[in-house]
């Protein structure tokens, strides 16, 4: 009996080390995945002002949109939140893993995640715009046309990158930049002639640099051609996660248009002048 209830001790002690060693999170913490390098979006700063959100084991805080809208989730599921932070690339494989619980990180919906994660209804529609220097000999442009012939680039792994800049006649597409910060001094240090990204980094970027102009193409016939999909920003969680996925989209459901407007705005006014 004594050697039954030491094999059951033993093999108890395994399981739960292998529990451990798993990377499964604590049920009462949702852990969220994010750059914290993506203003307004999410970024990293040095303290807990307006609300900021502790990095896990790191001693930096997060904050920013994704991160208003994160511990909204948690909230209203009644659990701890806790910020993991990640480059680009390994958003999805950590979601896909079951390493985070979810990733809210301005990520599009597209087809091609689709079949890695599921995706929420989604928090933001962020439409194409180009960033330029006011001196710029494209400062004028009126269309992707008038872009022609520029030297640009974007972030990694986007559809600024992948999807828009393509589209402009004769383009020299430069190396795709690791973080939405760089491509940003890229612009600021002439490296290139402008680059493309969405609205609400653009609007952060024009409050950090004064020479910077924003170039809105959309609803015009000389628009960047993108779907819905590719424009429309979703939450990601594991596939079959259905449960977690309907606990965000009742939460998503609750919020209006000037909602998201308004967190936006915040996270913009409060946004560090530098990443």
């Amino acid at each position: 009996m004594t050697r039954k209830i030491i094999a059951l001790v033993l093999a108890l002690v395994i399981c739960l080390g292998f529990a451990a060693c798993s990377g499964e999170s604590d049920s009462s913490t949702l852990r969220v995945a994010m750059e914290c390098a993506y203003a307004p979006y999410n970024w990293t700063q040095g303290d807990s002002s307006n609300g900021a959100v502790k990095i896990a084991d790191s001693s930096d805080y997060a904050y920013g949109y994704d991160v208003m809208m994160a511990k909204l989730i948690a909230e209203s599921m009644g659990k701890d939140l806790e910020i993991v932070k990640l480059d680009w690339d390994s958003l999805v494989p950590a979601v896909d893993s079951g390493t985070v619980d979810m990733v809210i990180a301005g990520q599009s919906i597209t087809s091609e995640r689709l079949e890695v994660v599921d995706f929420s209804d989604p928090y933001y529609y962020a439409s194409i715009v180009t960033l330029v220097k006011a001196d710029s000999k494209y400062a004028s442009a009126a269309s992707v046309a008038d872009l022609a012939g520029a030297t640009c680039t974007s972030q990694l792994g986007t559809i600024w990158y992948d999807i828009c800049l393509p589209q402009i006649p004769d383009a020299n597409i430069l190396t795709a930049q690791e973080t939405a910060p760089a491509m940003l001094v890229a612009l600021e240090a002439g490296t290139v002639d402008l680059v493309v990204t969405d609205m609400p980094t653009a609007m952060a970027a024009v409050a950090v640099y004064s020479d910077f102009v924003i170039l809105d193409f959309s609803g015009t016939p000389g628009e960047f051609e993108v779907s819905d999909e590719e424009i429309n920003l979703g939450i990601s969680v594991q596939k079959g996660n259905t449960e977690l996925l309907d606990a965000i989209n009742s939460v998503l459901s609750t919020l209006t248009t000037d909602d998201y407007e308004r967190m936006m705005q915040e996270a913009i006014s409060v946004q560090p002048l530098s990443e």
